[in-house]
């Protein structure tokens, strides 16, 4: 009786269970699919927005690649574009030790009678025989665009404009602008004063790489001297979160110029329109610019620099392979959706004999998106290795003779 009073309790427990179970199976949400695929990721990249003005382009900042542009190498005035050169340098002297963001610098009466309040230009209104901090300076240039800022930092630096040009010039080699020259601190035109656009985007490069710290006050709204508060010209401040510089320029034969730099996520650009007609116009171009750059384009590192990307047979040395790799990362920019149709390919010597120095260049390697190349950089050897002894390297040079053609 007990045994069979048991039973349909027990049954009637699992198929209670089973019932529950299979309530519960049916309620559970479906598991999440991936979205599909963006159909413009198949397609085309569509061509850059329309762009006023005489130059322009956009650059990859973390490759330098210049994703689009027009007369990128065109000669233009740089108009006050031409401060963040005197950004540059000033950072790059302080870093050296040779000035201090705490110095008082003097706003002389040349620095006020070029670039002040009495001038056309813009000026950061520093009092004349006065001084105020080389950091306090440096902001009344980079966000007012003062030009009386400019040239009083100049003869702080160097003593007077004239050498600190040639400062100017020097650092500009240094970081690859093969074809700008400056002859002023402020970019008032001159003679001989001139840069490009891929210039100017490498220098924004720099700029940001290089002193991140400096950089930085591009990117403050308004900047207060006294009783005078001056916005930053740069409109795109106010118009997207992601611009955090860099600069503007205007004069009769520049027209309106802007440099800027915008991160989103990751992934950061810089844009140059050069010779627009306007303030708003020069800041809907670059903003139009760079969301097409954010949209369409995408950097993705191949190798880190230092990792092995090829063994290769080495003769008459004391390990017989040799580890080739890069001294530096590779990154690559390119159309969104295009990453699995990159092709590396390798150039290396058939036949390498040691003894190899670490980081010698060995060979090439390039990368390649629809038959074009993308990227290239030196093959390196990654170890140093010496020659092997007498008997190995005889037996290695007649193995090398009998597998010779």
């Amino acid at each position: 009786m007990k045994r069979s009073a048991v039973r349909p309790t027990l049954a009637a427990v699992l198929a209670l269970a089973v019932s529950m179970l299979g309530l519960a199976l049916a309620q559970a949400p479906a598991p999440a699919q991936a979205p599909p695929a963006a159909l413009s990721d198949d397609l085309p990249t569509p061509p850059p927005p329309p762009v006023v003005g005489t130059a322009w382009l956009l650059m990859d900042y973390e490759t330098g690649q210049v994703l689009a542009g027009e007369n990128v190498e065109a000669r233009v005035e740089p108009a006050s574009i031409t401060k963040v050169m005197t950004s540059y340098v000033v950072a790059a002297e302080i870093a050296a030790g040779k000035v201090s963001a705490d110095d008082q610098v003097m706003m002389s009466e040349n620095a006020w009678r070029k670039g002040g309040a009495m001038t056309d230009g813009s000026y950061s209104g520093f009092p004349v025989n006065e001084t105020a901090t080389l950091l306090d300076m440096e902001k009344g240039m980079a966000v007012q665009s003062g030009n009386d800022a400019a040239i009083a930092l100049a003869e702080h630096v160097a003593g007077s404009e004239e050498s600190f040009a040639a400062l100017m010039n020097a650092y500009a080699k240094r970081i690859g602008l093969n074809n700008s020259n400056f002859v002023n601190s402020h970019g008032l035109s001159e003679e001989n004063h001139y840069s490009t656009a891929r210039d100017l985007a490498q220098l924004g490069r720099a700029m940001i790489r290089d002193y991140p710290e400096e950089y930085a006050h591009n990117k403050i709204k308004q900047f207060t001297v006294g009783p005078i508060t001056q916005r930053n010209r740069n409109l795109l401040l106010w118009r997207d979160d992601s611009v955090d510089g860099i600069k503007t320029g205007h004069h009769s034969k520049a027209g309106y110029c802007l440099l800027s730099s915008a991160k989103r996520g990751d992934q950061r650009l810089i844009a140059v329109v050069m010779g627009s007609t306007g303030e708003a116009q020069r800041a809907t171009d670059s903003l139009a610019l760079l969301n097409w750059g954010f949209r369409f384009f995408e950097t993705h590192k191949l190798y880190d620099s230092g990792q092995e990307i090829t063994s290769q047979k080495l003769w008459k040395g004391q390990t017989n392979e040799l580890r080739l790799g890069l001294s530096e990362p590779l990154l690559v920019s390119m159309p969104r959706g295009k990453y699995q149709q990159l092709r590396p390919t390798m150039d290396v010597p058939r036949t390498l004999v040691a003894p190899i120095e670490q980081g010698q260049q060995i060979g090439t390697v390039r990368v390649t998106l629809d038959g074009e190349v993308v990227a290239e950089r030196p093959l390196v050897a990654l170890d140093a290795v010496e020659q092997a002894g007498f008997f190995k390297r005889l037996w290695h040079e007649f193995l090398m003779w009998w597998n010779s053609d």
